[in-house]
């Protein structure tokens, strides 16, 4: 069976970025004077797994009326956002002032 190039440069692609890892990481504080330092950290650090604590994302479906949709479309419009940044935002607003 003929392999095509796509799959062997995805490969390559592949292989090449294993290799391009560290082979162990810094202790922290090594990594700490590294920043204090004004260093590049990236080398160090693997962001495929990075994560933002207490900002994880969990999907949810809400069923709004049509005449309340409605509504939020054209105010989403009309701020430049989409319908759902525009649910978000009055969410964390009226959240915030609790």
């Amino acid at each position: 069976m003929k392999r095509f190039a796509s799959s062997r440069s995805a490969e390559r692609v592949r292989k090449k970025k294993r290799s391009t890892s560290l082979a162990k990481p810094l202790p922290a504080a090594q990594l700490d004077a590294l920043h204090d330092a004004g260093k590049d950290l990236s080398l160090h650090l693997d962001w495929s797994r990075a994560r933002r604590p207490g900002r994880e994302v969990q999907r949810v479906n809400v069923d709004f009326p049509l005449d309340l949709l409605k509504a939020i479309d054209q105010e989403a419009k009309r701020i430049g956002v989409t319908r759902q940044a525009f649910i978000k935002l009055r969410l964390a607003d009226t959240l915030e002032g609790r």
